[in-house]
């Protein structure tokens, strides 16, 4: 359903491929951004970006669930997170491998941004899901 590639005249990456390729009479689902909020809609985490993350593909893992997938349909994702710092980048990225997600390896870009949407938000997770054709 999804072929990854990684292309051998670029560096090989560690936890991602450069490329997600998903073959036709698949379903695409778009997501919108997990982000560290638990079921009543409390902040997780506050000020730890580590502990977010969790919380945030702990929400992905629900969503990607609701459309009939599972974390290894996901292709595609984009990691924000409110920092300048590579250290902390590393630290969040070192949960998504930990994750189901690394399984693919999903493709994915991630990037540290100026805030995200609700107070104290330090990371959000989009995602785009194969989910195979009915």
């Amino acid at each position: 359903m999804i072929r990854r590639l990684t292309v051998p005249s670029l560096f090989t990456p560690p936890t991602y491929s450069h490329a997600s390729i998903v073959e036709a009479g698949t379903r695409l689902a778009f997501l919108a951004g997990s982000v560290p909020l638990d079921p009543a809609g409390e902040l997780v985490g506050a000020g730890d970006p580590v502990r977010q993350t969790e919380q945030v593909v702990a929400n992905l893992t629900e969503q990607v669930k609701a459309v009939g997938g599972a974390l290894e349909d996901v292709a595609y994702t984009d990691v924000y997170v409110v920092t300048d710092s590579p250290d902390v980048l590393t630290e969040v990225w070192g949960v998504v491998q930990a994750s189901g997600l690394s399984q693919g390896p999903h493709s994915s870009t991630i990037m540290g941004v100026t805030c995200l949407g609700y107070e104290g938000q330090l990371v959000e997770i989009t995602a785009t899901v194969a989910v195979a054709g009915d």
